[in-house]
């Protein structure tokens, strides 16, 4: 599985200059608004220092990283839900992705036009949030039109609990919350997922600071301001420069590296925007191994054994059998797989083992 997230905020707030440094493309970033017409999508490689190591350990032929997807959507204005500006089309592309990176400006610089005529992060917030949730609210209300009648009529089971979930989401819409406010329990979730509501996705604030507040967090209060509204909605944030990090884009290893240690931070935009979407879609990564290739596969945290498994190939869980596993902790240790077994680090797992970070994974099946 690949991590997507989608790239939203108002227009000239920096989504698409982040996007060029994170994929390190060449997107049109353009001083007006509207400059992305078409979402950009890059993919690119998450950055785990883990797999350096294994390919150091096992010199392999082939090295595949985990990914991630990055969309950039065009900027939303007010009244998008509604068609305003670009309107639904890029409500759309929202709707494809894991979760939602929310780029706000917490910079002053006249030079870029703002179109709201000014910074303020909690107003910027506000106008894309409730266009999300008129956007849902009209899915909601369609969805329950089309299901009270036969949940009051014929009191079907299955209908009667989606019109019930779909009166509480309404409910909290209607007072202009997100739903990802509401607790839901497994079997709702699975019914909430065929809805693909823009505001049940979880949200990472990027706070797009000055190139000067960023070794100064503690006194920029546009990003304090955005930390906060985060905290509220039980969100993150995270700060990006998103000019620096076009600039590091560029950069040999050594020189971003160098560069990082001028500003007082110890890795880049990208890194920590990927890492923080991982903890908010409760991802992990396991390892598999060997002199033929070195490959990181993205998890769920929960899954058992024979379901990441099946990230790998669907054949592998139908013939699950069980998985020889150790910790990528223990490898980093013992430099080896000969020492691992030596020191009885190398155990095996049946079909009930919920796989955890790090393992490193050789799974044996039979079909």
């Amino acid at each position: 599985m690949s991590l997507k997230a989608g790239i939203v905020g108002l227009p000239n707030v920096g989504k698409s200059t982040l996007f060029n440094a994170i994929t390190n493309s060449n997107v049109e970033a353009a001083n007006y608004p509207f400059a992305t017409i078409n979402p950009n999508s890059g993919v690119v490689e998450v950055n785990d220092p883990r797999v350096d190591e294994l390919v150091k350990i096992f010199n392999p032929k082939r090295i595949v990283k985990a990914t991630c997807e990055f969309t950039d959507i065009a900027g939303l204005v007010k009244g998008a839900s509604k068609g305003e500006g670009l309107g639904n089309q890029f409500l759309g592309n929202i709707r494809n992705c894991d979760a939602i990176c929310h780029v706000v400006r917490c910079f002053e610089n006249p030079d870029i036009i703002h179109v709201e005529n000014g910074v303020d992060p909690q107003r910027d917030i506000d106008i894309i949030n409730l266009e999300l949730i008129m956007s849902d609210l009209d899915i909601v209300t369609k969805r329950l039109a089309k299901v009270e009648t036969k949940a009051r009529t014929s009191k079907d089971k299955e209908s009667v609990a989606e019109y019930n979930l779909l009166s509480r989401i309404k409910a909290v819409l209607d007072n202009e919350q997100s739903a990802r406010t509401l607790d839901f329990t497994e079997e709702e979730k699975k019914l909430l997922s065929s809805y693909n509501l823009l505001t049940a996705k979880p949200v990472l604030y990027v706070a797009n600071v000055a190139e000067e507040d960023y070794a100064d967090l503690d006194n920029s209060k546009y990003y304090l301001q955005v930390c906060e509204i985060a905290k509220k909605e039980n969100s993150q944030c995270i700060p990006i420069c998103a000019n620096t990090e076009c600039e590091l884009s560029s950069l040999p290893l050594e020189e971003k590296m160098e560069y990082l240690e001028s500003l007082g931070v110890s890795s880049t935009g990208l890194d920590r925007l990927v890492k923080t979407t991982y903890d908010l879609l409760n991802l992990s990564t396991f390892f598999t191994v060997g002199a033929d290739e070195v490959r990181a596969w993205t998890f769920t945290n929960g899954m058992t054994a024979p379901e990441c498994a099946g990230t790998i190939h669907t054949d592998f869980q139908r013939g699950f059998i069980c998985a020889e596993v150790y910790a990528y902790n223990d490898m980093e240790v013992y430099k080896s797989e000969k020492a691992l077994k030596e020191a009885g680090k190398i155990r095996t797992e049946g079909k009930a083992y919920k796989v955890q970070d790090g393992d490193c994974m050789l799974i044996r099946f039979n079909v």
